[in-house]
């Protein structure tokens, strides 16, 4: 499975209907063909919230290492990816996905003006870590697991009751969190810088790309892109390329009429030793091995 992601790393994948924008979804990194989801963002808050195993989650330049019985909050248009743990084998969670509107109901209003706009727009608010051991963040979590069991029940009054029960959740958040505006606009500045170099990778990554040519599109020095991006993705811009470059090739392996060797040139690598080389390294196998495994 892939994340059907634009090229501004947008998601477009529907959550909800226009009528009732609540995705509920049961979600397995061993359901992604490299064992984690991409870098991604959409305008829907997602709730996560960890029932086996273990994930690392990171959202902006904050990373989290979330157990079973864990969850997390990431806040609207924040980037966001999730990978395995060298200690544990797989990951399954649940996400909860919806539109602030359901809670705010329409622009202007009360509670899209009073509770809502202040954290929507909060830099130091992108994300929040949900623990059993807090006594506010355990109320959150039993909110989650009341929406995942209203979602397989389905009672009479299901999609009510969930909505309540967000309702109840952002209470807590709004209650117990600090909403600091400060930094805001540079924190927004560096996001998109982020967005603008994924963006470039993901149209030129079958060309040769230089750190130069990426650190020009945010108008930075190389060095000072290279630290931006490391604090932002944990991992430099050249590594990313290559990962991304591996992540575009997976769809061709799976297709036998076509060569390795066309798909290692396809994907902008210099040569099909190194391309297996690399795959090898991220993958735990070689081309010739994964394809094999599709069929």
């Amino acid at each position: 499975m892939r994340l059907q992601i634009d090229r501004e790393q947008k998601e477009i994948k529907r959550h909800g209907s226009y009528e009732f924008p609540v995705l509920v979804s049961y979600e397995r990194l061993s359901y992604f063909d490299t064992g984690e989801f991409p870098w991604h963002w959409h305008p829907e808050i997602e709730l996560t919230l960890v029932m086996e195993g273990e994930i690392a989650y990171q959202v902006n330049d904050s990373l989290y290492h979330l157990q079973a019985g864990e969850g997390l909050f990431c806040n609207t248009n924040a980037l966001h990816s999730g990978r395995g743990e060298p200690s544990c084998a797989d990951c399954s969670y649940l996400s909860v996905t919806f539109h602030p509107r359901l809670l705010y109901g329409y622009d202007s209003s009360v509670i899209q003006r009073k509770y809502m706009g202040r954290i929507l727009k909060c830099p130091s608010l992108a994300s929040v870590h949900f623990v059993p051991e807090e006594a506010w963040h355990g109320r959150v979590l039993e909110l989650m697991e009341q929406i995942r069991l209203l979602d397989s029940e389905h009672p009479v009054s299901e999609e009510l009751r969930i909505q309540i029960a967000l309702l109840e959740i952002w209470r807590e958040i709004y209650e117990h969190v600090d909403a600091d505006e400060t930094g805001y606009a540079e924190n927004g500045r560096d996001t998109e810088r982020i967005r603008s170099i994924i963006e470039y990778i993901k149209l030129h990554y079958a060309e040769k790309i230089t750190l130069e040519e990426l650190a020009d599109q945010i108008h930075l020095c190389r060095s000072e892109s290279c630290r931006l991006f490391r604090r932002y993705m944990n991992k430099s811009m050249f590594d990313y390329l290559l990962d991304y470059r591996v992540e575009r090739s997976l769809e061709l392996l799976r297709n036998p009429a076509l060569d390795v060797t066309w798909i290692a040139g396809q994907t902008g690598f210099s040569s099909p030793g190194y391309y297996s080389r690399i795959f090898k390294r991220k993958m735990g196998c070689t081309p010739l091995e994964y394809r094999r495994r599709s069929r």
